[in-house]
């Protein structure tokens, strides 16, 4: 690989015929990725390499293998398709310039940030509805379905890259994720906890007294889940009202019971 360097800039193949030229070279392309080429004229195979590199050149204006004189690859002999290959996979990956990865990492953001906005409720998980490829997806998919929640799905299996980066982007470690109108609800322990657990505890507690009362699933309608909140100065869910005012969540509903308070509560007689 050549005498003369060779870097891939625009339109072809740059010759550098001194020492002095080649240190000018890699101060004034310290921020892009720099293929060189040592070479001998008197050799065929370099010939035929330096035909691949001015190929290169034009296809790929930013590749190299020299970053601020720090070799970061390298590859003897006159073999065309490995070359291709490494200039392709360090072009891509950027990591010879410190701010492509933080690029990329934005673009990443931007890319995660519209799909878990793209329906009003979406689940990421293994697979799909119809062909769940775990058990936690399955059984988040009948929980769903068993409560009529429209939802759409993304299966992380087809793109590690959001697979990856969207356990950082929502701090959350495990597959399945459902997210409601862009934000994390959480995953399969925390919808069975809201829609089995608490929920389930104080629906039990209700139908113990034989007071009727009416229900609301908070999880269709994301602005009544996070204006109800507020409204109430009550940060949790289950919540109850009576005649319009907040009685309160599982505990407090729990303790009325056992100090005798609850049924004249909803009674409306206290």
């Amino acid at each position: 690989m050549a005498a003369g360097a060779a870097e891939a800039a625009v339109a072809a193949v740059e010759e550098v015929g001194s020492a002095g030229q080649f240190e000018e070279l890699l101060r004034l392309k310290a921020k892009s990725l720099l293929v060189v080429h040592f070479w001998a004229p008197w050799a065929p195979q370099c010939a035929q390499m330096n035909e691949v590199m001015a190929e290169l050149a034009k296809e790929l204006p930013q590749v190299s293998f020299v970053k601020n004189s720090q070799k970061i690859d390298r590859l003897d002999g006159a073999h065309a398709p490995e070359l291709t290959k490494k200039v392709q996979r360090h072009a891509s990956s950027g990591s010879f310039l410190p701010s492509a990865n933080e690029h990329l990492k934005e673009d990443l953001n931007l890319r995660l940030k519209k799909l878990t906005h793209a329906a009003p409720c979406m689940l990421f998980m293994k697979g799909t509805p119809q062909e769940p490829r775990c058990g936690f997806s399955k059984q988040m998919v009948e929980i769903l379905h068993k409560h009529n929640i429209q939802f759409s799905s993304f299966d992380i299996f087809s793109d590690e890259e959001v697979r990856q980066g969207l356990k950082a982007y929502s701090s959350w470690p495990t597959y399945p994720q459902l997210y409601v109108s862009g934000e994390l609800i959480g995953g399969l322990d925390i919808i069975k906890e809201a829609k089995c657990g608490f929920s389930k505890q104080i629906l039990e507690i209700l139908n113990s007294t034989g007071v009727e009362y009416e229900t609301f699933d908070i999880l269709e309608d994301e602005e009544v889940r996070q204006g109800l909140k507020a409204y109430s100065n009550w940060p949790t869910y289950p919540q109850l009202y009576v005649k319009g005012e907040l009685v309160g969540g599982l505990d407090i509903v729990k303790e009325l019971k056992e100090n005798g308070e609850l049924l004249p509560i909803l009674r409306g007689e206290n």
